[in-house]
């Protein structure tokens, strides 16, 4: 809660000189160590060695690592510093006299730098540590297209190839981010394609299949592992992932404590969950060692309801099993979700640092339908001035609801969220919505399949 009444600021800047120079891993303050990955053929502990291949050394080691802080290399501070970085902190006073309540709202402006969203905290990183390994060629798979066009920035920063799958109903629905990638020299096909053997497969049995991350994972693996001198790279759910967008969070925190303000609660959305976790996590960390009552929600599709309805188990993180099983929450690996807009949340499972916090009680999660994130994202720009992405619509409803709950009860909770990115190439959605043609999605039954407990 605010020690202290903040009339006059509306805008919080970090110095760049005071930009944090580590990334914080929170596996070194969970209470229990996470459960291990395994090999799907023997069901054992894997070893990371068999990774080597598919990703670069560097991330790896960051994976597996247990050190509280890791520094961020000279390169990548500076490339953040050119993003630029530290982001803006802002606070929602429009909004807030809007609803006409006691809280106290905040958002962290990760939209700011030449992609418009979070990803290239992570894109920067590991095309950096793929460079620095010799590789010459990096591939990904990317839903709405913000890891995507975050990664084929960061190649071109690094002098390095990139071919990007992007799922097909997002390929279809976001020509814009397809075209920035492209702008940034990386070869687009839309996810299931005729480049791997797996997707003329899925094209074979259903040719007008809309596709998944999980599929376009698989392909992507597939496309690595048959090229030399090409890596994978994941724009989520691993730990090394989430590691580095830890620089949004100490940020935040730093931001926070020259306004003399203590978040009562984190909000974000969960798609594999790495800028909520990169958001959180710095705050969390106070939470683990009993400094802090904060609250912690996350906010995924009720399309997509991996948390809310999913089980906690170990799954694949792709459709066709190429990778390692993960104990993480999941609707299951074979699961198709259904076209939302919100391509960057449309994943079947969670980053398993964030389902262990969510299965332990740190965390809690919501679920909501496409249209109501929508009229929150709304109303967001019609007091803020800020087109979101769909995504962020997510965690801008969980704010207002929370809000509006203050206004009831006459609490002055400081209620805070990543502002992850801009809805400036999802007008397309925005245009359903407004005129009514928004389909709201929700799975009738989930079955899990269960493969190892």
């Amino acid at each position: 809660m605010s020690k202290h009444p903040v009339e006059k600021e509306h805008a919080v800047y970090l110095p760049q000189d005071e930009m944090p120079t580590h990334w914080y891993n929170i596996l070194a303050d969970l209470p229990e160590p996470l459960p291990p990955p395994l090999d799907p053929k023997t069901l054992k502990p894997m070893s990371p060695e068999p990774l080597l291949r598919l990703f670069a050394k560097d991330l790896i080691m960051q994976e597996v690592s247990t050190e509280r802080f890791i520094k961020i290399p000279d390169e990548v501070h500076d490339a953040y510093l050119r993003l630029p970085r530290p982001t803006p902190l802002l606070r929602a006073r429009r909004l807030e006299k809007f609803l006409n309540t006691p809280a106290e709202i905040y958002y962290k402006c990760e939209y700011v730098n030449p992609t418009g969203s979070h990803k290239p905290n992570t894109a920067i990183a590991q095309a950096y540590y793929n460079m620095v390994q010799g590789n010459e060629r990096v591939v990904t798979e990317t839903g709405a297209g913000q890891w995507g066009t975050a990664l084929a920035m960061a190649s071109a920063l690094f002098g390095l190839k990139c071919s990007v799958y992007m799922v097909r109903v997002s390929y279809d629905q976001k020509p814009g981010r397809r075209i920035m990638m492209e702008v940034h020299g990386a070869d687009v096909v839309a996810s299931p394609s005729k480049n791997t053997k797996f997707g003329r497969s899925l094209l074979e049995s259903d040719p007008s299949n809309h596709g998944s991350l999980g599929i376009a994972i698989s392909e992507a693996i597939e496309d690595a592992l048959g090229h030399d001198n090409t890596r994978y790279c994941l724009g989520s759910v691993l730990n090394h992932v989430l590691l580095h967008q830890t620089i949004i969070g100490l940020e935040a925190k730093k931001q926070f404590e020259m306004i003399d303000v203590e978040p009562d609660v984190i909000c974000g959305c969960i798609g594999g969950g790495s800028n909520f976790a990169g958001f959180a996590y710095p705050f969390m960390a106070d939470k683990l060692k009993g400094k802090s009552a904060t609250e912690f929600i996350a906010c995924e599709p009720k399309a997509v309801p991996s948390t809310t309805r999913g089980v906690y188990t170990y799954d694949f993180g792709d459709t066709a099993e190429m990778t390692p099983l993960m104990k993480m929450y999941t609707i299951g690996h074979k699961y198709q979700p259904p076209p939302i807009h919100a391509g960057g949340l449309r994943y079947h499972g969670k980053a398993p640092s964030l389902s262990f916090l969510i299965n332990k009680g740190y965390m809690t999660s919501v679920s909501y339908s496409q249209t109501e994130v929508f009229e929150a994202a709304r109303i967001l720009a019609q007091t803020e001035g800020m087109i979101t992405a769909p995504e962020t619509a997510h965690n801008v409803k969980y704010a207002i609801d929370e809000a509006l709950k203050c206004k009831k009860t006459g609490e002055k909770k400081v209620i805070t969220f990543n502002n992850c990115g801009h809805g400036l190439l999802d007008l397309q959605a925005y245009d359903a919505f407004l005129n009514g043609r928004l389909e709201d999605y929700e799975p009738s039954k989930i079955e899990v399949p269960r493969i190892a407990d």
